[in-house]
């Protein structure tokens, strides 16, 4: 088992979780790939800053963790997702800690 270091990772506010959980390259069989995975609040992170275009404190924010840890999830996301585009790598999405957002992904017409 991995040992913590530190302090415990606060658990993330998620706004939206992906429908699709896996890329990988056209024309390769995963079962010959090597798999990158990224979690959910990597995911996020990426999708704040370079979807939404938020400045990274006010991701922070919306995700509910410092600039430092907002900081350290997009630089890991970014890592892993050039990683993966540059050596033909499939990408996972999967796991993490994170919490959903209140109201996240809900159709409010669904109760009506």
């Amino acid at each position: 088992m991995k040992k913590c270091r530190g302090r415990p990772k606060c658990p993330r506010r998620v706004e939206q979780t992906p429908d699709i959980t896996y890329f990988k390259p056209r024309g390769v069989p995963l079962l010959d790939l090597e798999v990158v995975s990224l979690t959910v609040e990597e995911l996020e992170a990426l999708r704040l800053v370079d979807i939404e275009g938020l400045r990274q404190e006010d991701a922070a924010s919306r995700v509910g963790i410092s600039r430092r840890a907002f900081w350290e999830d997009l630089k890991s996301a970014r890592m892993k997702v050039a990683i993966a585009l540059s050596k033909g790598k499939a990408i996972e999405i999967k796991g993490g800690n994170y919490i959903r957002a209140e109201g996240a992904d809900i159709d409010e017409d669904a109760d009506a």
